[in-house]
């Protein structure tokens, strides 16, 4: 393939508007051509913000116009898979937002389909967790403390509702999975509410503590030591002190365009063939999953939360 890639973009919810819209115009070697939501208002604003692009009121309409090289599905988990059973049918490469699906069963249908998809994990994408990735030796035994918090009414999503543990956790078990580079063999300490989630996953020789929340204030902290305590790597993002420093600088770089930014460059290049093994695959999705239900299981006190199945 030459030139640049046709993106489609399945979703014209919060994330479309403030991550993906700036991500793609920022993004080398890809061009968002079309945008399919239903809600009209919405499916009009976002066509509008990206300079008129192709509007569709669903993923089959979106499809059915041709013309693309990919699509990215930033709609409800829900829709996912039978969306991206759309798109493989057509033979298109597709980028699944987190939660891949809502649950284990979902996501393992998902990675059943050829092409199978990417899925979004764009944290993975941040320069500073990057080199934090880098300072933990393989296999260690590291402590993890992942902490992501945001409040959901400030943030102003239309439809999603998800409890913490669906919205913010599939990123931090993710992220548990990738720095330690092993799969998640157990779930100890959960405990659940709608707006909280903390608990503690075993990792091979690592375990990881998580806690996410989604009615305080912006803040990302991701910290990892030796089993002796020594720090390996500490990344910050958000807090009163980023907050005030953003008001007074409003043309800072935005995190989540950046990270959105270079996983759709990412993305280009998988579809034009290129290994790309930072880029979340189906069966990471899977694992995920997986690990979700596991601590929903430890958190009403069943087998220990025991996760029988992992991904790659």
């Amino acid at each position: 393939m030459t030139g640049e890639l046709r993106i489609g973009l399945v979703g014209g919810g919060r994330l479309a508007e403030l991550g993906y819209l700036p991500a793609a115009e920022a993004a080398c070697g890809v061009r968002l051509v079309a945008v399919a939501e239903p809600d009209p208002a919405r499916r009009d604003r976002i066509a509008g913000l990206a300079g008129g692009i192709a509007a569709h009121p669903d993923a089959g309409s979106l499809l059915a116009a041709g013309g693309l090289d990919g699509l990215v599905l930033a709609s409800p988990a829900p829709a996912h898979l039978a969306d991206a059973g759309l798109a493989a049918a057509a033979g298109l490469p597709v980028l699944v937002e987190k939660p891949p699906a809502p649950d284990s069963h979902g996501a393992a249908e998902l990675a059943a389909l050829s092409p199978a998809p990417r899925i979004a994990f764009n944290r993975r994408f941040d320069p500073r967790l990057v080199a934090l990735r880098a300072a933990v030796p393989a296999g260690a035994e590291v402590t993890l403390d992942l902490e992501l918090g945001y409040r959901r009414q400030g943030w102003g999503a239309y439809a999603v509702a998800d409890d913490a543990l669906l919205d913010l956790g599939p990123h931090l078990i993710d992220l548990a999975r990738w720095i330690t580079g092993a799969e998640v063999t157990g779930v100890e300490e959960a405990v659940l509410t709608h707006e909280h989630a903390e608990f503690r996953l075993r990792l091979g020789a690592a375990e990881a503590r998580l806690r996410c929340a989604t009615d305080r204030p912006h803040r990302e902290q991701f910290t990892v030591h030796t089993r002796g305590g020594g720090l390996l790597g500490r990344v910050r993002h958000g807090g009163l002190a980023a907050a005030v420093i953003g008001r007074l600088r409003p043309g800072r770089p935005n995190p989540l365009v950046a990270t959105l930014t270079a996983q759709l460059e990412a993305y280009g290049r998988a579809i034009r063939g290129v290994p790309e093994t930072v880029l979340g695959t189906a069966s990471d999705g899977v694992a995920v999953m997986h690990a979700v239900e596991a601590v929903r299981a430890c958190a009403v006190g069943a087998a220990g939360g025991q996760v029988t199945a992992a991904g790659g």
